[in-house]
C-alpha cells in the first residue's frame, strides 16, 4: 500500500495518519511529546474553518502559540504565503511539525518557549497570533489571558484562538469578551470530519 494512502486532505493541507511510514519511522526515532503534543487536535481544523471564511492578508507575519504539530501555522503558510513562527514549550513536537511542513512544502520557524516567557517586545514583530487548543489546564486560563494582554499591548493586529469549549478556555474567553471586546464565535467543521467548538477573535485596530 502506498504512502499516499495514509494521508488526509482538508482545507488544502495534507496530514498523515498514524500508519503513514514517515510518521511511524519518526515515532520510533524521536522522544514522545509530553504536553499533549502527541497528535493532531481538532481545534486546528476549527482554526482553518474560521480562516477560510475570514482570510488573512497575503504575507502576514504569524505567531503560532502552543503550536504542537503546527498544522494551523502550516495552513497559514500554504494558504496565505504567511511567514510563520511556531512556539511550543515542548521541543519534542518540532520533528513532527517539520515532517508535516515538508509534506506541505512550506517552511516554518520554530522556537521553544513557555507562554509566560513570550514577551510583549517579541510579539510586536507579528501581525497575527493564532492558537488551537492551548487552554486545556485550569491554570492556563490565567496564563493565556495575560499573554493576550501583552499581545494587545504589543499592537498585534489580530488574535485567534480555537478550542472545543473546554472550561478553562471558556473562562479565559469570557474574560476577554468583557475586558478586550473580543468575539466568541461558534465554529463547526465538516472535514476531515465533524469538529465543533469556538473561536475567540480579538481585532486590535
Amino acid at each position: 500500500m502506498s504512502a499516499t494512502t495514509h494521508t488526509r486532505q482538508a482545507y488544502g493541507v495534507t496530514s498523515l495518519t498514524s500508519r503513514h511510514p514517515d510518521l511511524r519511522h519518526l515515532k520510533k526515532q524521536q522522544t514522545e511529546p509530553s504536553i499533549h503534543g502527541n497528535k493532531l487536535w481538532g481545534s486546528c481544523y476549527l482554526l482553518m474553518e474560521y480562516l477560510q471564511k475570514n482570510p488573512l492578508q497575503d504575507g502576514a507575519r504569524i505567531l503560532d502559540i502552543g503550536c504542537g504539530w503546527g498544522l494551523g501555522g502550516i495552513y497559514c503558510a500554504k494558504t496565505f504565503n504567511a511567514s510563520v513562527t511556531a512556539v511550543d514549550a515542548d521541543a519534542a513536537v518540532f520533528p513532527y511539525l517539520n515532517l508535516l511542513a515538508e509534506h506541505n512544502q512550506v517552511a516554518i520557524t520554530t522556537s521553544v518557549k513557555r507562554f509566560e516567557h513570550i514577551s510583549q517586545k517579541e510579539m510586536s514583530r507579528f501581525d497575527v497570533i493564532i492558537g488551537a487548543d492551548i487552554c486545556f489546564w485550569d491554570e492556563l486560563a490565567e496564563t493565556v489571558f495575560h499573554l493576550i494582554d501583552r499581545a494587545i499591548g504589543a499592537d498585534v493586529g489580530k488574535i485567534i484562538i480555537t478550542d472545543p469549549q473546554r472550561p478553562p478556555f471558556t473562562q479565559m474567553a469570557e474574560r476577554c469578551v468583557d475586558e478586550h471586546y473580543a468575539d466568541l464565535l461558534a465554529i463547526e467543521t465538516s472535514e476531515p470530519r465533524r469538529f465543533t467548538g469556538s473561536a475567540l477573535v480579538i481585532e486590535n485596530n
